[in-house]
This record gives C-alpha cells, sequence and structure tokens, in this order.
C-alpha cells in the first residue's frame, strides 16, 4: 500500500476504508476491519452522523480491543445534530455545537484525538468564519490534528480554500461524475487534497456493471441514460474498478475511501487496488461533468 502525505503532515494509505456501510453486528464489522487492517489500509472514515454514533462507537471498540491506534488515521466528521429520541437532523456549524460535538465523538471511537476532524457539509450561509475558528482552536488544543470539509458546493469549497487552513476536501470522484475536476487546479494552488468517496459508483464501475445499471439506474444518471451509460462501461476492458482507481489516482487526490459491507466486498476492493499501474483509466470516453448549482 502506498501512502500519500498533506500538508500538515498526514499520511494517507491511497485505499481507505469508508465505515458508514459498516455492519452493527460487531463481529461482522471486526472481521472486515481486520481484513482492512492485514491489507494495511490506514485511513478509517467515519461521522457522528453515521448510525447516531453507534458507528464511531464500532471503530472504538474494536481499535480498543485490537490496538493499532497508534498505526492508523481516523477521520470523523461534524455539523449535522442529531436526536436519539427521533429522526430529526439539525445542520448546526456553530462554534458551540463543533466544540461539543468532538468531545462525544472522542469518547465513542476511545481516543485522545481525532487524525482529521471534517465538515459534514457546508452553506454559503453559514457563519463560517465561526467553523473555522472552531477547528482551529480544536487543532491548537490538540484535539484534532487536521481538519477539512466534506462538499461538493463550488462556492463553499472555495470560500474555505481561501480562508481557513484545511488539508482536504471530500467529495464524490470518479470516472462517471468527474465534476471534481472543475475544481483540481483551484485544490492544488493551495496545497489541498482530495479525498475521493464513491469510487465505484455504487457498483457501476465494477464487474457487475450491466446488473448494477438495471437495478439502481433504471433513469440513468447524470445526463447519460442507461443505454448509454451500458455502452460506455462496455468499452472499458475490465475490470471497471481498476480504471476509476487509476484515473483518481493520477488527481491530486490523498485517499480512496471506499465502503464495504463484507469482507468480499472489502477483498475485491483491495484486489482492484493492487491492480493498479497509475496510467490507464480511459477517462476519454466519458462525458466531461461539470457542477451546475452553488457556483
Amino acid at each position: 500500500m502506498n501512502y500519500r502525505t498533506t500538508k500538515s503532515g498526514l499520511k494517507f494509505s491511497e485505499l481507505g476504508l469508508g465505515c458508514m456501510n459498516l455492519p452493527l453486528d460487531y463481529p461482522e464489522a471486526k472481521a472486515i476491519l481486520k481484513e482492512a487492517l492485514a491489507s494495511d489500509m490506514g485511513y478509517f472514515d467515519t461521522a457522528d452522523l453515521y448510525h447516531k454514533g453507534a458507528n464511531e462507537e464500532l471503530l472504538g471498540r474494536f481499535f480498543r480491543e485490537n490496538g493499532h491506534r497508534q498505526d492508523i488515521m481516523i477521520g470523523s466528521k461534524v455539523g449535522n445534530e442529531f436526536f436519539q429520541q427521533n429522526d430529526e437532523v439539525k445542520w448546526n456549524p456553530s462554534r458551540e455545537h463543533i466544540l461539543s460535538s468532538v468531545k462525544d465523538s472522542l469518547r465513542r471511537l476511545g481516543t485522545d484525538y481525532l487524525d482529521l476532524y471534517m465538515l459534514h457539509g457546508g452553506m454559503i450561509e453559514d457563519n463560517k468564519e465561526e467553523t473555522i475558528d472552531a477547528f482551529n482552536v480544536l487543532k491548537k488544543d490538540g484535539l484534532i490534528r487536521a481538519y477539512g470539509i466534506s462538499s461538493i458546493r463550488p462556492n463553499v469549497i472555495r470560500h474555505y480554500l481561501a480562508h481557513s487552513d484545511i488539508d482536504v476536501i471530500m467529495m464524490q470522484f470518479n470516472l462517471i461524475d468527474n465534476r471534481p475536476e472543475m475544481l483540481v487546479d483551484e485544490i492544488s494552488e493551495r496545497d489541498v487534497k482530495i479525498l475521493a468517496r464513491g469510487p465505484v459508483m455504487k457498483g457501476l464501475l465494477t464487474d457487475n456493471a450491466a446488473s448494477v445499471a438495471d437495478r439502481k439506474f433504471a433513469d440513468g444518471v447524470f445526463d447519460y441514460s442507461q443505454d448509454e451509460l451500458k455502452e460506455t462501461l462496455g468499452k472499458i476492458p475490465a475490470p471497471l474498478a481498476v480504471s476509476t482507481m487509476n484515473y483518481l489516482l493520477s488527481q491530486p487526490v490523498a485517499s480512496i475511501v471506499a465502503g464495504a459491507s463484507s469482507v468480499g466486498q472489502l477483498q475485491s476492493t483491495v484486489s482492484a487496488y493492487q491492480q493498479v499501474d497509475y496510467r490507464t483509466h480511459h477517462r476519454e470516453l466519458f462525458h466531461d461533468l461539470n457542477y451546475e448549482d452553488h457556483l
């Protein structure tokens, strides 16, 4: 496994584990997490909102029982105020909420610091200076090593690039959803890196592309009809997952954050990464997409 370093010194494994879809059944989740460690995956991505803190608790239990905390990086996210008694979720990027929520995340994760803390969304109407101040306080106090944002809104991203010390931006990014390309130069100029989530686009960029297109994308996606989607994907020599990883690793990406809900799924992802040659990705076959909102 190769690693990439951000400006704050965080070392990301090129392939990281997105933990959102881990089973809540602990033995099942434990098997996946052990497989990730055995594959030298060094970045584990979660959020306080995932299963209302249960995902963080699961990770915390695993690393308490199995060690390795000093060998890996944990990233979590904040900004969604949720309630255990109902399904209500409020957007809250306030300084008070961030400074309070990090303590809850640290407790659930069983650690005294986070390697990475990200704003889990963001709107241009937010009091962004207040939000940035909260992250800077946490970094100064040693509760987090670095911070970033998870967003697909160009106006929000540009503000944080210009006015904060973010290390990373998490975005859906793959051969089909190549919209982040329109921001790559601006991101690189600020020495910021991308965490690429959704690298296989819900399974479209895997060996199961045709069946996934039938089951999940009957109406197509973005400006592709289902037929055009199938035709485009059919032009790429298998495996598609290797092509999308080659593409992403040619970008200023710190880590490809791939989810897994089973050991087999994780093994398939790792196998694709092990075939990466950093060159062949067939990007020219895909539409050039751009963000159209929140500009």
